[in-house]
C-alpha cells in the first residue's frame, strides 16, 4: 500500500458538511465545553492524553490526529504521545496521568461483568484528583464522548485546522 500523495491527501472529503450549518448553536457548546475543560484545574497536557487515548480506543483518526497535534503544539515528546496506546507499560507517565488513561479505558470499555468505574479506580483518581479536578476529568471524557460520534459518522478531514475540515 502507497502513502498517499499530498494531492490525494487534499481530495479527502468528509461525509458530511460542517454541522454548524444545520445547527449554529454547536460551536456555542463546543466553545463551553472548552471552556469547562481547560479551567486550570488539571493540566490541558492531562486533557490531550485522555483525549487521545479516547480517539484510540473508538479507532477513529481525526480524534487521534488532533490530540496529537495538540500534544505536540503542547511541546509533549514524540515518545509520551506514541505510547498512550500502551500507557500501562511505558514509563512516560505520572501516577495522576496514569490515573486519568485507566479512568478513559473504564468509561469506554463495556464490563459485562461489572461496574465500568469500580471503588478501587474511583479511589485511585481521586487519590490524584481534588473535587473540581475530578469533575474537570469527568467533563474532558464527555467533551471527548460528544464529539466521538460527529467523527465517526460525518468524517471531518483529520489534520485540518478547524472551520476547514468539513467539506460542503
Amino acid at each position: 500500500m502507497s502513502t498517499p500523495t499530498t494531492a490525494e491527501q487534499d481530495a479527502l472529503k468528509s461525509r458530511l458538511p460542517d454541522p454548524s450549518r444545520f445547527f449554529p448553536e454547536v460551536g456555542t457548546i463546543a466553545a463551553a465545553m472548552s471552556k469547562a475543560v481547560m479551567n486550570g484545574s488539571i493540566p490541558h497536557t492531562t486533557v490531550f492524553l485522555v483525549q487521545l487515548r479516547a480517539g484510540q480506543i473508538a479507532g477513529n483518526t481525526y480524534h487521534t490526529v488532533r490530540q496529537t497535534e495538540n500534544l505536540r503544539k503542547a511541546a509533549e515528546t514524540e515518545e509520551r504521545i506514541t505510547a498512550v496506546a500502551s500507557w500501562r507499560d511505558a514509563p512516560y507517565f505520572t501516577a495522576a496521568e496514569r490515573a486519568a488513561l485507566a479512568l478513559v479505558e473504564a468509561v469506554l470499555t463495556p464490563n459485562p461483568s461489572g461496574e465500568r468505574v469500580p471503588g478501587d479506580l474511583y479511589a485511585e483518581v481521586s487519590a490524584h484528583y481534588d473535587d473540581k479536578a475530578l469533575w474537570t476529568l469527568t467533563m474532558a471524557i464527555g467533551q471527548i464522548c460528544f464529539f466521538i460520534p460527529v467523527a465517526v459518522i460525518a468524517k471531518p478531514v483529520p489534520g485540518k485546522p478547524l472551520g476547514q475540515n468539513y467539506t460542503d
